[in-house]
């Protein structure tokens, strides 16, 4: 009696250990690798995006009313006040990093709406600097 107890135990486990392996490989089956084309400078690439890629942050583009640092560093100037109106290339504030002056100047011709810093403020990089509208 336990003779055969134990020998359908072992059948038990054989047809349950089939029955993993037959469910892996439709698990595999449907996991098949799915590539997706995508154009860089007018040439089509074939490739499989991986996870990181597809649950990446939207782009967003930038604001170009919006002008921001783009390094860290202290302000040494600022040339322009609220209010103000401004024409493309115009100098708006100037920012000391690594020992350089960098100026800040209007992408465009518009009205200063705010300033965010003044005279000697250290600022990070992306921090807001001048509003324009």
């Amino acid at each position: 009696m336990k003779k055969e107890k134990a020998k359908e135990n072992v059948q038990d486990k054989a047809k349950n250990k089939d029955k993993s392996k037959e469910k892996d490989k439709k698990d595999l089956s449907l996991e098949q690798p799915s590539f997706e084309t995508l154009v860089i400078d007018h040439v089509p690439y074939s490739t499989q995006l991986t996870r990181k890629y597809l649950n990446r942050p939207v782009y967003e583009e930038l604001n170009p009313n919006l002008l921001a640092a783009f390094i860290p560093g202290t302000i040494t100037d600022v040339l322009v006040t609220s209010g103000e109106q401004v024409i493309k290339g115009q100098d708006l504030v100037i920012l000391e990093a690594m020992k350089m002056l960098n100026e800040i100047k209007a992408p465009n011709d518009a009205k200063v709406k705010a300033i965010h810093v003044s005279k000697g403020d250290k600022v990070s990089k992306n921090q807001l600097l001048i509003e324009l509208e």
